[in-house]
């Protein structure tokens, strides 16, 4: 960051609302518009301003842009510490400008609103595609209880860490392990389930939880960026579950856990058809060679049956220098140029 960068792009009174409205959660440019009362062009033009001063990120989501803070709470260099520092002040002892933001604030929670409508819309829409496929196997409560012991199998680690939540979906599993992570990202490759996952963490602070859209194949992340990987009825999606799985241990910091939530391996080949399941679940023998192959030392698994199908808990532990993890360039997260 640069100094006259930063004053530059700060110099602005829309901009400056823009980053207090940004310090409380992402936002989609149409968003940030719709508080502002503003024309999106124009407000595209403030968000390129502050991206480009490093103030802010933008990011593409389907057709949509979403904008973030860069700043504050450790998450700029000292330049941009100071700058959310004076952001925080300037609202606390400027009178007006503490009043703009206020109202501002007060318009967000019709966004929150809309994206809560928006998302009981698309539940309404699928209500019955998913209660069939509920009634398949046991209830999601013992699962979820079940896995959170599951992850705190050792008694030892205080926190998630950094946690990956691949096929986010509706972003239940994000909400649930967010409060014993210091970090969560949720990743799924379509847009639409990002917005229902969108409504369901908008109740966390800016900066808990971020959203990216990518492929399970293909991760948008780093080697080694995560402590915690988790897959809740994802991997039966994965034409090639070794591929998916050797990503996973990439990203995956030596001595990371990797926890799977499937299906047992069962029959049902109406899920390939009603469903698009890829695999009909797998055995433990399965899970173990995958698991192998992609560097991960296996525990032992749960079993949660149900009727028909039985709900299965894999987790491992990432070994240090093991399995065939793909090597690929650092890639930060997604960005819209």
């Amino acid at each position: 960051m640069r100094i006259e960068a930063t004053l530059r792009a700060l110099s602005d009174l829309t901009r400056l609302r823009i980053m207090r409205l940004l310090a409380h959660m992402e936002l989609a440019v149409g968003e940030l518009a719709q508080v502002l009362g503003q024309s999106q062009p124009r407000v595209s033009r403030h968000v390129r301003i502050l991206c480009d001063a490093g103030l802010a990120e933008r990011r593409k989501e389907g057709n949509w842009v979403f904008v973030r803070s860069a700043i504050g709470e450790g998450l700029a260099p000292p330049l941009g510490d100071a700058a959310a520092r004076l952001l925080a002040v300037s609202e606390l002892e400027d009178a007006a400008f503490s009043s703009r933001c206020n109202e501002d604030r007060r318009h967000l929670a019709a966004i929150r609103a809309d994206r809560s409508a928006k998302a009981e819309a698309w539940f309404s829409r699928h209500a019955e595609e998913w209660d069939t496929l509920r009634l398949l196997h046991c209830p999601d409560e013992p699962v979820e209880a079940a896995l959170t012991s599951a992850l705190a199998a050792d008694g030892v680690k205080a926190s998630l860490g950094a946690l990956l939540d691949v096929g986010t979906g509706t972003g239940r599993m994000a909400e649930l392990f967010a409060p014993h992570a210091d970090h969560v990202t949720a990743l799924d490759r379509n847009p639409e389930m990002l917005h229902v996952a969108r409504a369901r963490l908008q109740k966390f602070p800016a900066g808990k939880v971020d959203l990216v859209q990518g492929d399970f194949a293909v991760l948008p992340f780093g080697d080694a960026a995560f402590d915690t990987v988790l897959f809740h009825q994802v991997l039966h999606y994965a034409q090639e579950p070794g591929v998916v799985l050797a990503e996973a241990a990439r990203v995956t910091r030596p001595g990371g856990t990797l926890a799977i939530v499937d299906f047992a391996a069962h029959d049902r080949e109406e899920l390939r058809e009603r469903h698009a399941h890829a695999r009909l679940g797998f055995s433990d023998e399965q899970m173990l060679a995958l698991f192998s192959e992609a560097g991960f030392a296996s525990r032992p698994a749960i079993a949660l049956p149900g009727t028909p199908l039985t709900v299965k808990i894999w987790t491992a532990t990432r070994q240090a220098g093991t399995g065939k993890v793909m090597k690929r360039a650092t890639v930060s997260k997604a960005k819209n140029p």
